[in-house]
């Protein structure tokens, strides 16, 4: 017999721990392989977690409504010792589970030289992962002191490196608070969970990234007859509307061929080019808040699948059904300012990506059209878009190129297309 070690599991791009609703089983209790042993939240999903194994549950280390890093060692299984690639999570059935003498052997087997780093700090990997999660850089990374052997620092020492990030931000807005005039009457909202973890990311995009923004006005005029055209007939054979967030998606999947650059992330001094397009679209949930919902291989789609992968994701973003991997490994964005009425904006690039683009309303407008027989002025659909991206290493060249790029693949749409 062994222990098997069930790990608090990767819940989605960004996020480090989860937070547990209930424990389905309980110490003692036999379960069964791919059997839901308990239910956890993170900020942006509830989901089940199940055992890879069939065993009696030992140990249950954390309790309901407690907050647990991934990673961590949610409970111990008492299984068969051939458990083949699970082998790594296995305890010798002899061995006494010790977490701070398991924590110490895993962070000393992985420890590395840290190549490109001009100090003579060396890093675990635990540490780097931990750092990549939090956005925090090479330079950075560098002035925390540890408290390890010859100054190494430990996995607590960027714990608590980021708990103090955490601290100063909390310190800030109480900064804030005390400098607000409030009246009688005025109400006061305590952030839920999600709106702080939303107000941390947005804050230190902000801090990472020098943000730029580009616009350009899009003449959506033959699109949008086009859409009008054939969205009665789209939704009778398909059973579900056609909105312009896939078309959008369309465009912008093209442009990123065309500049691969701009679907990249940086890590320290290296740029990731990704190989895959995966288009985030930010959904407005109805308790206000935000969530990120990605088409994967949004360029392997044509525009009906684009339209199905897009309805799909939205409508169960609303209804707080996505899974952990609906909203991990985006490698770009689309904001939808037009749905609010609003005409331009300048939004805040999703880390660790490189651009954001933010949709307009489309709003008639008169315009002057070159004709054969001179210039007139015409009633015609038109709509902003702007583009946020990351001036390490996107310059106003480029940002601009793939902007215009969006702009005129939308302005050439294939209008004698059926779908």
């Amino acid at each position: 017999m062994s222990l098997y070690k069930l790990l608090m599991p990767q819940m989605g791009e960004g996020v480090i721990e989860a937070t547990i609703i209930s424990w389905l089983k309980n110490e003692g209790d036999n379960i069964a392989e791919d059997e839901t042993i308990l239910e956890v939240a993170t900020d942006k999903v509830d989901t089940e977690i199940q055992s890879p194994v069939n065993g009696i549950i030992k140990k249950l280390n954390f309790s309901k409504d407690e907050t647990v890093p991934v990673g961590e060692i949610l409970a111990l299984i008492e299984t068969e010792s051939d458990n083949g690639s699970e082998e790594d999570n296995i305890l010798p059935e002899d061995q006494e589970l010790d977490f701070d003498t398991v924590e110490t052997k895993e962070v000393e087997q992985q420890i590395e030289i840290q190549k490109d780093n001009p100090s003579n700090k060396t890093f675990t990997p635990l540490v780097r992962n931990i750092a990549k999660k939090n956005n925090i850089d090479l330079d950075e990374l560098n002035t925390i002191i540890g408290t390890g052997a010859n100054g190494k620092i430990t996995k607590r020492d960027i714990l608590n490196y980021i708990e103090e990030k955490k601290s100063d931000f909390d310190q800030h807005i109480d900064s804030a608070k005390k400098y607000s005039f409030k009246s009688a009457g005025d109400e006061i909202i305590e952030m839920d969970r999600m709106r702080k973890l939303i107000a941390h990311h947005m804050v230190d995009s902000k801090r990472i990234a020098p943000h730029v923004t580009s616009i350009v006005e899009t003449d959506m005029t033959d699109l949008v007859n086009w859409r009008n055209r054939i969205k009665t007939g789209f939704q009778a054979k398909h059973n579900q509307k056609i909105t312009f967030t896939p078309i959008f998606v369309e465009a912008v999947v093209k442009a990123l061929k065309d500049f691969p650059l701009v679907n990249s992330s940086v890590d320290g001094d290296k740029i990731i080019v990704k190989k895959n397009i995966n288009i985030g679209i930010a959904t407005a949930l109805p308790n206000g808040n935000l969530i990120v919902p990605v088409i994967k291989n949004a360029d392997l789609m044509n525009l009906e699948g684009l339209t199905k992968a897009t309805n799909d994701l939205i409508n169960r973003a609303r209804d707080n059904k996505l899974k952990p991997d609906d909203i991990q490994g985006g490698t770009f964005t689309i904001t939808n300012l037009g749905s609010m009425g609003n005409i331009i904006g300048t939004p805040i690039i999703n880390q660790p990506q490189v651009a954001i683009l933010a949709i307009g309303l489309i709003e008639k407008k008169p315009a002057v059209l070159e004709t054969e027989y001179g210039d007139v002025i015409a009633i015609r659909n038109k709509m902003y878009l702007s583009l946020s991206y990351d001036h390490r290493i996107v310059d106003g060249f480029l940002g601009g190129s793939f902007l215009k790029r969006v702009s005129d693949y939308l302005e050439n749409f294939d209008t004698n297309q059926n779908i």
